[in-house]
């Protein structure tokens, strides 16, 4: 990303290893877009030591469907004049967006290329897929309003979930993996100075049916403990006692934590000031020594992780492939 940056004024980072640059304002700079996308990509794998593919194009769909093309260490352009030679005779299951479930589902509607889609009545596509066959529809179309930015936007919630290392069949150990992910998602909440309103939890029983249910709090909260109990008032009135395979809570509603809390009746009694310092403590300890410095006594010997969710501990570790 460091080295992007040197040659684009505006990278936006897709993911973790790619990103889109907009290079407006650097045709004199530069030879040509082919000439400085050979140049950054051979500096990549000089200095880095791995290849990339880059895509150009006028928009960002069509770079990123170009970047897709022949790989490995490849520059390809997909301007629009280049849609019909070079993306509509690709599979559907290659445009951007589109998965293995609407692709399946174009299948039965006898459209199997790009090309179809881009020629299909946009009525049919509605008909099926509503909002989402219009998106399609103008991406098989390579058509892309959205911009290149550098600004991360603001989340509009947090959350996090696990699949349980067994079948989840009693209540304590629920709460247990709740409290492991109330643990993750409060920190995360109290890292980026804001505080959630409302307080959902998923479950995916061993049969993989799908349930959630949501609460909205008196007062916006980042403290484990206001997180936790919300979550587990939830799991009380939703679970039916079969087995659960996999949890999760999510929290929207977000606003920025000012340091200031809204007290009203139900609050009087309630050590949160206390509970608040307490988060703020751990979460310097971890932060300093590592997220493994400090746990809940209840989760020595346990076969639950105390901060669930994400990637584990374990999976992190480099594996011993020759073993």
């Amino acid at each position: 990303m460091d080295i992007l940056r040197e040659y684009a004024p505006c990278v936006e980072q897709y993911s973790i290893d790619e990103a889109y640059c907009d290079m407006t304002g650097t045709g004199y700079l530069y030879e040509s877009p082919l000439k400085i996308a050979h140049i950054i990509k051979d500096r990549i794998y000089e200095e880095l030591g791995f290849t990339v593919n880059i895509g150009i194009s006028s928009n960002k769909l069509l770079a990123k469907m170009a970047s897709d093309l022949k790989k490995p260490n490849m520059v390809h352009t997909l301007y629009p004049w280049e849609i019909k030679e070079k993306m509509w005779k690709l599979p559907v299951s290659d445009l951007f967006y589109v998965g293995r479930a609407t692709t399946k589902k174009l299948h039965t509607l006898g459209i199997h290329t790009i090309g179809e889609l881009a020629v299909t009545d946009i009525n049919i596509l509605r008909s099926h897929f509503k909002k989402y066959g219009e998106l399609i529809h103008d991406f098989a179309n390579g058509l892309d309003t959205a911009f290149v930015t550098d600004e991360k936007p603001a989340n509009k919630g947090y959350g996090n979930s696990t699949t349980t290392p067994f079948d989840v069949d009693n209540e304590f150990s629920a709460k247990m993996v709740l409290l492991a992910l109330a643990e993750t998602v409060s920190t995360r909440l109290r890292n980026d100075h804001v505080m959630a309103s409302v307080v959902a939890i998923h479950i995916v029983d061993f049969e993989f049916h799908h349930v959630s249910h949501q609460l909205t709090l008196f007062t916006a909260t980042n403290i484990t403990n206001e997180i936790y109990k919300a979550a587990c008032r939830l799991f009380d009135e939703l679970w039916d006692g079969i087995p659960v395979r996999h949890l999760g809570i999510h929290t929207s509603r977000i606003t920025e934590d000012y340091g200031v809390r809204q007290l009203n009746l139900f609050d009087l009694y309630q050590p949160y000031e206390k509970l608040a310092k307490l988060d703020k403590a751990i979460d310097h300890i971890r932060n300093r020594y590592g997220i493994d410095a400090v746990k809940r006594a209840s989760f020595i010997k346990s076969p639950i992780y105390h901060m669930s969710g994400g990637v584990s501990p374990e999976k992190r570790k480099p594996k011993d492939f020759k073993k």
